[in-house]
């Protein structure tokens, strides 16, 4: 008897613990979450790296992207995306293609907007482990998601303990791929351009692009 009341203790006090790293990981994303909330806007360089051994698959590019509010603006392997507030235009020079669609309402649809708040809905949080990454202090946050039928594994979310602000985030699938962005350079309430959120239509008819809208 004193043997189960020993083991059940134990089991009693994982779940615990495991209770307050959840809410410690979601307090964590949260405060990063408050903070980009006071930026004007945000600029971002990134390095984005695919691996898979079962495509195999090892690639690295880098990229940027521009935020502001839920506007934005992102450069990824030659082709440029822009969200205006309404429509969604992907721009493909090397096919002198753009594409123009409605913003889509799929809550799974990831978007650079969504960077920050994706986390909110559909995941469980664990407390993960601490870095040293050239004397900043890396604490990384797994996310699982609860949907079953995903084919995302986890989410790692490396966040800078100093700054509040993400480092990197590394997306297993359940094929083993690993996606991971890492943040080269990350500033904040940039000077922008009033049309850099605009959609020149007639510059780029002039170029000779073709413009599709679905």
């Amino acid at each position: 008897m004193k043997k189960f009341s020993i083991f059940l203790l134990i089991i009693i006090s994982g779940q615990l613990l495991s209770a307050q790293n959840a809410a410690k990981a979601q307090a964590l994303l949260d405060e990063v979450y408050t903070k980009v909330t006071t930026y004007e806007n945000m600029v971002v360089d990134f390095k984005y790296e695919l691996k898979s051994t079962e495509a195999d698959i090892n690639s690295e590019t880098r990229g940027k992207v521009t935020l502001s509010g839920d506007k934005y603006l992102g450069e990824l392997f030659g082709t440029q995306q822009m969200f205006d507030g309404h429509k969604v235009y992907t721009i493909i020079p090397e096919n002198e293609e753009v594409t123009v669609e409605d913003k889509s309402e799929e809550e799974d649809a990831f978007t650079p907007s969504k960077m920050f708040t994706f986390y909110k809905k559909g995941h469980t949080y664990a407390w993960d482990i601490l870095q040293n990454v050239q004397g900043r202090k890396i604490q990384y946050v797994k996310l699982v998601p609860i949907d079953s039928d995903t084919e995302i594994k986890h989410i790692l979310m490396g966040i800078d303990v100093g700054t509040k602000h993400i480092y990197k985030i590394i997306e297993t699938g359940k094929n083993g791929a690993t996606t991971t962005v890492t943040v080269n350079s990350f500033k904040t309430d940039q000077p922008l351009s009033k049309t850099l959120f605009t959609f020149d239509e007639t510059k780029y008819e002039t170029e000779g692009y073709y413009i599709i809208r679905n």
